[in-house]
């Protein structure tokens, strides 16, 4: 029960840096589109985050917090983007390629199931990425003929009065 505690908080400890970079990535990636796919991965990732703090409770853990990283890119806004979209893509096929095996070989079948789920997300967030990087903008759908293509940028930060 111990080795199986100690799995989920590594994961969870993880999987809550790849939600911390990717919040601080979203504030340097402004194109609309994609910043609304950030904006679904990060909410994705909240969900994901509470499902595996859940189990470690249940098994007597406790998850901890981290501080959200600085994250910076070099050159003009597009080429920033692309930096932090890519190297957000290439993140996410390390995370599966570290975790897949580790999760394949765990005898708790429910704990196991949730973190394939996990992993196959992680999967779909490399594919935004690789479609990001494409120039694709429909990667949460496509918009309505009536509304046109969307144009502009996101602030990197919420303007609050």
């Amino acid at each position: 029960m111990t080795d199986l505690l100690g799995l989920l908080q590594d994961f969870y400890r993880e999987k809550l840096t790849m939600l911390l970079q990717h919040q601080a990535g979203a504030r340097l990636v402004g194109q609309y589109d994609v910043n609304n796919t950030y904006q679904y991965i990060i909410n994705r990732e909240e969900a994901q985050l509470t499902w595996i703090a859940k189990a470690i409770e249940e098994l007597g853990g406790t998850v901890t917090d981290a501080p959200e990283p600085a994250r910076s890119a070099r050159g003009k806004r597009a080429d920033a983007a692309h930096a932090v979209i890519d190297e957000d893509g290439r993140d996410a096929q390390r995370f599966v390629d570290r975790w897949r095996p580790r999760v394949e070989a765990m005898t708790n079948a429910r704990h196991a199931k949730m973190l394939r789920v996990v992993l196959g997300e992680v999967l779909e967030q490399k594919r935004f990425f690789e479609q990001a990087l494409a120039g694709r903008t429909d990667l949460l759908g496509r918009r309505g003929e009536s509304l046109g293509p969307s144009h502009g940028e996101v602030l990197p930060t919420r303007w609050i009065e």
